[in-house]
Protein backbone atom coordinates (compact mmCIF):
# COMPACT_ATOMS: atom_id res chain seq x y z
CA UNK A 1 0.00 0.00 0.00
CA UNK A 2 1.18 3.16 -1.11
CA UNK A 3 1.83 6.29 1.42
CA UNK A 4 -1.26 8.17 -0.42
CA UNK A 5 -3.69 5.18 0.33
CA UNK A 6 -2.60 4.44 3.70
CA UNK A 7 -3.26 8.50 4.58
CA UNK A 8 -6.68 8.05 2.70
CA UNK A 9 -7.46 4.99 4.43
CA UNK A 10 -6.79 6.52 7.73
CA UNK A 11 -8.82 9.54 6.82
CA UNK A 12 -11.80 7.67 6.05
CA UNK A 13 -11.18 5.68 9.47
CA UNK A 14 -11.05 8.91 11.32
CA UNK A 15 -14.29 10.37 9.00
CA UNK A 16 -16.16 6.83 10.12
CA UNK A 17 -15.61 6.68 14.09
CA UNK A 18 -16.36 10.86 14.16
CA UNK A 19 -19.62 9.50 12.45
CA UNK A 20 -20.36 7.01 15.01
CA UNK A 21 -19.45 8.98 17.88
CA UNK A 22 -21.89 11.12 16.42
CA UNK A 23 -24.64 8.80 16.37
CA UNK A 24 -23.86 7.38 20.18
CA UNK A 25 -24.66 10.53 21.12
CA UNK A 26 -28.03 10.31 20.32
CA UNK A 27 -28.57 7.20 22.54
CA UNK A 28 -29.76 8.66 25.36
CA UNK A 29 -32.02 11.17 23.49
CA UNK A 30 -33.90 7.93 21.48
CA UNK A 31 -33.94 6.38 24.93
CA UNK A 32 -35.59 8.51 26.68
CA UNK A 33 -38.29 9.47 23.57
CA UNK A 34 -39.22 6.09 23.55
CA UNK A 35 -39.54 5.81 27.82
CA UNK A 36 -42.03 8.80 27.60
CA UNK A 37 -43.88 7.18 24.41
CA UNK A 38 -44.36 4.36 26.50
CA UNK A 39 -46.05 6.36 29.21
CA UNK A 40 -49.06 7.11 26.61
CA UNK A 41 -52.47 4.82 26.88
CA UNK A 42 -53.17 3.06 23.97
CA UNK A 43 -56.20 0.31 23.20
CA UNK A 44 -53.60 -2.01 22.01
CA UNK A 45 -50.58 -2.57 23.07
CA UNK A 46 -47.47 -3.03 20.68
CA UNK A 47 -44.08 -4.36 22.73
CA UNK A 48 -40.65 -4.65 20.88
CA UNK A 49 -37.43 -6.49 21.78
CA UNK A 50 -33.78 -5.02 20.42
CA UNK A 51 -31.22 -3.66 19.59
CA UNK A 52 -30.13 0.07 18.50
CA UNK A 53 -32.00 -0.81 15.37
CA UNK A 54 -34.85 -0.82 17.02
CA UNK A 55 -34.35 2.22 19.24
CA UNK A 56 -34.42 3.89 15.54
CA UNK A 57 -29.76 5.10 16.05
CA UNK A 58 -29.00 6.13 12.27
CA UNK A 59 -32.80 7.53 12.08
CA UNK A 60 -33.64 11.20 11.23
CA UNK A 61 -36.07 10.54 14.56
CA UNK A 62 -37.15 7.75 17.07
CA UNK A 63 -40.43 7.23 15.22
CA UNK A 64 -38.77 7.14 12.10
CA UNK A 65 -37.14 3.35 13.31
CA UNK A 66 -39.13 0.27 11.63
CA UNK A 67 -40.44 0.05 15.37
CA UNK A 68 -42.05 3.70 14.79
CA UNK A 69 -43.17 2.76 11.32
CA UNK A 70 -45.11 -0.61 12.25
CA UNK A 71 -46.66 1.56 15.04
CA UNK A 72 -47.85 3.92 12.68
CA UNK A 73 -49.14 0.85 10.68
CA UNK A 74 -51.05 -0.78 12.86
CA UNK A 75 -52.93 2.86 13.99
CA UNK A 76 -53.78 3.28 10.27
CA UNK A 77 -54.74 -0.46 9.51
CA UNK A 78 -56.89 -1.01 13.39
CA UNK A 79 -58.02 2.63 13.45
CA UNK A 80 -57.32 2.11 16.87
CA UNK A 81 -54.87 3.80 19.34
CA UNK A 82 -51.77 2.14 19.95
CA UNK A 83 -49.01 2.27 22.75
CA UNK A 84 -45.68 1.32 22.30
CA UNK A 85 -43.54 -0.19 25.08
CA UNK A 86 -40.05 -0.79 23.47
CA UNK A 87 -37.90 -2.47 25.27
CA UNK A 88 -35.05 -2.75 23.40
CA UNK A 89 -31.84 -1.51 24.42
CA UNK A 90 -28.85 0.08 21.66
CA UNK A 91 -25.41 -2.78 22.13
CA UNK A 92 -27.84 -5.74 22.98
CA UNK A 93 -27.28 -9.05 22.79
CA UNK A 94 -29.99 -12.16 22.91
CA UNK A 95 -27.80 -12.23 26.32
CA UNK A 96 -28.15 -8.63 27.14
CA UNK A 97 -31.87 -9.64 25.81
CA UNK A 98 -32.39 -12.35 28.27
CA UNK A 99 -31.25 -9.99 31.31
CA UNK A 100 -32.66 -6.93 30.76
CA UNK A 101 -35.76 -7.15 28.11
CA UNK A 102 -37.51 -10.78 29.32
CA UNK A 103 -38.44 -9.73 32.40
CA UNK A 104 -40.34 -6.29 31.51
CA UNK A 105 -42.12 -8.46 29.17
CA UNK A 106 -42.77 -10.71 31.40
CA UNK A 107 -44.71 -8.22 32.99
CA UNK A 108 -47.09 -7.09 29.73
CA UNK A 109 -50.04 -8.62 27.66
CA UNK A 110 -48.90 -6.93 24.39
CA UNK A 111 -51.41 -7.18 21.25
CA UNK A 112 -48.36 -7.51 19.13
CA UNK A 113 -44.36 -8.46 19.14
CA UNK A 114 -41.59 -8.03 17.50
CA UNK A 115 -38.28 -9.30 18.21
CA UNK A 116 -34.97 -8.74 16.01
CA UNK A 117 -31.64 -9.02 18.35
CA UNK A 118 -28.60 -10.86 17.31
CA UNK A 119 -26.93 -8.51 14.71
CA UNK A 120 -24.61 -7.53 18.06
CA UNK A 121 -23.94 -11.12 18.41
CA UNK A 122 -22.28 -11.29 14.82
CA UNK A 123 -19.09 -9.46 16.18
CA UNK A 124 -18.56 -11.71 19.02
CA UNK A 125 -19.33 -15.23 17.76
CA UNK A 126 -20.35 -18.32 19.48
CA UNK A 127 -23.09 -20.55 17.95
CA UNK A 128 -23.50 -21.74 21.49
CA UNK A 129 -24.08 -18.68 23.27
CA UNK A 130 -26.31 -17.21 20.33
CA UNK A 131 -28.54 -20.81 20.32
CA UNK A 132 -28.97 -20.62 24.32
CA UNK A 133 -29.92 -17.04 23.97
CA UNK A 134 -32.39 -17.11 21.30
CA UNK A 135 -33.87 -20.04 22.81
CA UNK A 136 -34.37 -18.29 25.83
CA UNK A 137 -36.27 -15.29 24.29
CA UNK A 138 -38.27 -17.52 21.76
CA UNK A 139 -39.35 -19.85 24.87
CA UNK A 140 -40.69 -16.97 26.26
CA UNK A 141 -42.63 -15.27 23.76
CA UNK A 142 -46.47 -15.27 22.98
CA UNK A 143 -47.15 -17.64 20.08
CA UNK A 144 -48.51 -14.52 17.95
CA UNK A 145 -45.46 -12.94 18.39
CA UNK A 146 -43.00 -11.52 15.28
CA UNK A 147 -39.48 -12.95 15.42
CA UNK A 148 -36.63 -11.55 12.32
CA UNK A 149 -34.14 -13.44 10.96
CA UNK A 150 -30.70 -11.61 11.07
CA UNK A 151 -30.17 -8.86 8.34
CA UNK A 152 -27.62 -8.83 5.64
CA UNK A 153 -24.12 -7.30 6.34
CA UNK A 154 -22.91 -7.63 2.56
CA UNK A 155 -19.35 -8.83 3.61
CA UNK A 156 -18.83 -12.25 3.36
CA UNK A 157 -16.95 -13.16 6.71
CA UNK A 158 -20.03 -11.47 8.34
CA UNK A 159 -22.39 -13.38 5.86
CA UNK A 160 -21.39 -16.45 6.52
CA UNK A 161 -21.51 -16.09 10.36
CA UNK A 162 -25.23 -14.81 9.88
CA UNK A 163 -26.28 -17.76 7.89
CA UNK A 164 -25.24 -19.56 10.90
CA UNK A 165 -27.00 -17.75 13.27
CA UNK A 166 -30.22 -17.91 10.83
CA UNK A 167 -30.40 -21.45 10.34
CA UNK A 168 -30.31 -21.73 14.50
CA UNK A 169 -33.03 -18.77 14.66
CA UNK A 170 -35.56 -20.33 12.63
CA UNK A 171 -34.41 -24.15 13.57
CA UNK A 172 -35.60 -22.54 17.28
CA UNK A 173 -38.24 -20.38 15.96
CA UNK A 174 -40.44 -23.46 14.24
CA UNK A 175 -39.63 -25.77 17.65
CA UNK A 176 -42.05 -22.93 19.19
CA UNK A 177 -44.19 -22.04 16.36
CA UNK A 178 -43.30 -18.39 15.89
CA UNK A 179 -43.34 -16.69 12.47
CA UNK A 180 -39.75 -15.79 11.14
CA UNK A 181 -39.90 -12.37 9.40
CA UNK A 182 -37.42 -12.92 6.39
CA UNK A 183 -35.03 -9.53 7.31
CA UNK A 184 -32.39 -10.96 5.49
CA UNK A 185 -33.92 -11.63 2.36
CA UNK A 186 -35.25 -8.02 2.31
CA UNK A 187 -32.18 -6.35 2.93
CA UNK A 188 -29.88 -7.95 1.04
CA UNK A 189 -32.33 -7.36 -1.53
CA UNK A 190 -31.26 -3.66 -2.62
CA UNK A 191 -27.56 -4.78 -2.91
CA UNK A 192 -24.20 -3.87 -2.25
CA UNK A 193 -24.95 -0.47 -3.02
CA UNK A 194 -27.50 -0.04 -0.77
CA UNK A 195 -24.51 0.91 2.14
CA UNK A 196 -24.32 4.37 0.24
CA UNK A 197 -28.29 5.15 0.01
CA UNK A 198 -29.66 3.34 3.08
CA UNK A 199 -27.26 3.56 5.71
CA UNK A 200 -26.32 5.94 8.32
CA UNK A 201 -22.80 7.86 8.64
CA UNK A 202 -21.53 5.23 10.22
CA UNK A 203 -22.22 2.74 8.08
CA UNK A 204 -23.36 0.34 10.02
CA UNK A 205 -27.18 1.61 11.09
CA UNK A 206 -30.25 2.38 8.93
CA UNK A 207 -30.92 5.62 7.77
CA UNK A 208 -34.54 6.88 7.20
CA UNK A 209 -34.87 4.63 4.43
CA UNK A 210 -33.04 1.55 5.55
CA UNK A 211 -35.53 1.85 8.02
CA UNK A 212 -38.67 1.64 5.92
CA UNK A 213 -36.97 -1.36 4.09
CA UNK A 214 -36.50 -3.22 7.38
CA UNK A 215 -40.42 -2.24 8.29
CA UNK A 216 -41.24 -3.63 4.48
CA UNK A 217 -39.82 -7.12 6.14
CA UNK A 218 -42.32 -7.23 8.85
CA UNK A 219 -45.57 -6.12 6.89
CA UNK A 220 -46.69 -9.09 5.61
CA UNK A 221 -46.93 -11.34 8.80
CA UNK A 222 -48.01 -7.97 10.85
CA UNK A 223 -50.75 -7.55 8.26
CA UNK A 224 -51.89 -10.92 9.75
CA UNK A 225 -51.28 -10.69 13.07
CA UNK A 226 -53.62 -7.37 12.42
CA UNK A 227 -56.31 -9.21 10.89
CA UNK A 228 -57.15 -10.28 14.21
CA UNK A 229 -57.33 -7.26 16.32
CA UNK A 230 -59.71 -5.68 13.67
CA UNK A 231 -63.63 -5.97 15.64
CA UNK A 232 -65.91 -7.93 13.29
CA UNK A 233 -68.30 -5.12 12.92
CA UNK A 234 -65.75 -3.03 11.62
CA UNK A 235 -65.17 -5.07 9.23
CA UNK A 236 -68.74 -5.16 8.51
CA UNK A 237 -68.63 -1.04 8.85
CA UNK A 238 -65.61 -0.94 6.21
CA UNK A 239 -68.13 -3.43 3.78
CA UNK A 240 -71.16 -1.23 3.74
CA UNK A 241 -69.14 1.62 2.86
CA UNK A 242 -67.25 -0.34 0.07
CA UNK A 243 -70.68 -1.42 -1.01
Amino acid sequence: MTAAAVVRARGFREWRQGNARVLNETLPAHAQWWREHGREPGELLYVAIGDSAAQGIGASEPRHSYVGLLADHIRLATGRSVRVVNLSVSGATVELAVRDQLPLLAELSPDIVTVAIGANNVAVWDAAVFESGIRTIFAALPPHALVADLPCFHLPHNERIVAVGNRILRAVAAEYGLTVVPLHATTKRPGLRSVATHVANDLFHPNDRGYRVWAEAFLPALSEDIALLVPEDAEEFADLREG
